[in-house]
């Protein structure tokens, strides 16, 4: 059977999909082998023949339509694809390589990610990584983001997304805290003590306090001087006695298991907060997202709780 392909198509999804990694037709052109103008045309050419723009462009930056990013979510993934099988023909193993750019929670990078990577690097050196923090998700393709690791429920239906663990929700506070103070035995007990707050990114508003024991849920109003927006600040305001807090097991065991901090209601803690792990395309996962998803599930396993794999 003879199969009528147009290789047209071809070199310009490989200049749309440079432009958009780049962001820019001049930072395109050097891995592609071109002039920055013939990449411009290999892309005008591609946006004729699918009859939309792609792209739009300024004289200051480059960024996707809304036509082009829709497009771009069903192509990119097929781009890869054919890279790994053209790898496969000509013998060589399938391995990650290239750039791979993580959207990550800010304290998850900071305390379990990072002190990790250099024996990720050296298990795949063919392979270099970006990490950054935003203030949500958003839209991964446009953004030019690959993977996306967030607690919570997903931010919309639209996202494709895998839950990697759920981790308990424990209430804490140091022991000089509590010598200072009569040690609650109830959650209700919590309306007389100094709460650290800790504030939604999204939202804005400060994120209330429930506690789940079975099917048993009691929702209770705490306040106090201190309200935070980041994990960090949160446990060493805590550890340093400003005030009781809840926070995920995850970014606490250690301290818990040292004594550094105090689980008040052992009995009340069956409240779980999940990570997710935001993907553009629910098929054809690149090899290089699929051996970070592989190293983050590595570093949630040692931490000990519930694991979920994602790609099953």
């Amino acid at each position: 059977m003879i199969v009528s392909f147009d290789t047209r198509l071809l070199s310009g999804l490989g200049a749309l999909a440079a432009v958009v990694d780049s962001g820019s037709f001049v930072r395109a052109a050097e891995p592609l082998g071109m002039t920055d103008s013939g990449v411009s045309r290999a892309v005008s050419r591609l946006e004729a023949r699918v009859g939309i723009r792609l792209l739009d462009r300024t004289t200051r930056s480059l960024r996707l339509t809304d036509e082009g990013a829709r497009f771009y979510e069903r192509v990119a993934p097929l781009l890869e694809e054919i890279q790994e099988a053209a790898a496969m023909a000509g013998g060589a193993s399938i391995s990650a390589r290239g750039r791979l750019r993580v959207d990550v929670d800010a304290f998850l990078g900071q305390t379990l990610i990072a002190p990790r990577l250099p024996e990720f690097f050296a298990a795949h050196p063919g392979l270099s990584v970006e990490l950054e923090t935003r203030r949500s998700v958003g839209d991964l393709v446009a953004d030019g983001i690959d993977l996306g690791l967030r607690f919570g429920p997903p931010t919309t239906a639209s996202m494709v997304s895998r839950k990697l663990l759920d981790t308990r929700v424990l209430t804490v506070a140091s022991p000089d805290y509590l010598r200072r103070h009569a040690r609650p035995t109830v959650p209700e007990d919590l309306s007389g003590h100094a709460c650290i707050m800790f504030r939604d990114p999204i939202g804005g508003h400060p994120f209330e306090w429930e506690f789940h024991r079975g099917t048993q849920v009691v929702p209770v109003a705490v306040g106090g001087p201190l309200m935070v927006g980041d994990v960090g600040t949160m446990i060493q305001a805590c550890l340093a006695g400003a005030g009781i807090a809840q926070m995920l097991h995850l970014f606490v065991a250690e301290h818990v298991e040292s004594g550094r901090l105090v689980e008040l209601f052992p009995e009340w803690r069956d409240e779980t907060f999940p990570l997710h792990a935001v993907l553009p395309s629910r098929n054809f996962v690149p090899a290089k997202i699929r051996v970070f998803l592989d190293f983050v599930l590595g570093i949630l396993a040692d931490g000990g709780p519930r694991i979920t794999d994602p790609r099953t």
